[in-house]
């Protein structure tokens, strides 16, 4: 096995320089698209419906971790927000992926359990997962409020979701930091907008 050694300083400063691009790209240009996610998410809790996370990979984890902030709390006690990851359901993830195929695996769940005006959250860092957009489309056709995650340039989602919050950067690390930023945002934010926890 060839290769250097790792040049630390040179390491660190341009991951750590890296992410304050990117965040510094999110402050800049993703406040009013996030505020119109706020809103939405509002409008689903408070019509009775619920959130729907869905993801793969690391985009998986984050479904995971944001359901799991609304329905347990994010920083204080108070009551539940619903909100499901479609990430975590083994039996229904491996039927649907053997039986219909990989990409159907969030569009039959969100037909299945997707009611009109709930929110379905897919993140995707590329905007191409196919599993993604297809669940994407399902939610809008079924009459759920469609939102993204994504980056880059926004790929096939960005036709599809709305509102969508494209992080603008290209490595999928940077987007990946922004997007748990964004959901541990949308937590807190989802919190305060429904008067369960004071400022």
């Amino acid at each position: 096995m060839s290769g250097g050694r790792l040049d630390f300083e040179h390491f660190w400063a341009h991951e750590l320089d890296q992410h304050a691009a990117a965040l510094d790209g999110v402050r800049r240009m993703l406040a009013p698209e996030f505020r119109r996610l706020v809103e939405c998410a509002v409008r689903a809790i408070r019509g009775g419906g619920k959130l729907l996370f869905f993801g793969n990979g690391g985009s998986a984890g984050d479904a995971q971790h944001l359901a799991t902030e609304l329905t347990v709390r994010y920083v204080r006690d108070r009551p539940a927000i619903a909100a499901v990851a479609l990430t975590t359901d083994s039996s229904a993830l491996t039927a649907i992926g053997n039986d219909l195929g990989f990409e159907q695996l969030f569009a039959r769940q969100i037909e299945a359990l997707g009611r009109p005006g709930d929110l379905a959250l897919g993140i995707t860092t590329s905007g191409r997962s196919p599993n993604v957009v297809k669940g994407l489309e399902r939610a809008k056709a079924l009459g759920l409020v469609a939102a993204a995650l994504t980056g880059g340039d926004g790929g096939a989602v960005k036709r599809i979701a709305d509102p969508c919050l494209v992080v603008p950067a290209t490595a999928a690390a940077r987007i990946q930091e922004m997007h748990i930023l964004l959901g541990q945002m949308l937590c807190g934010a989802l919190e305060r907008e429904l008067g369960l926890v004071a400022d």
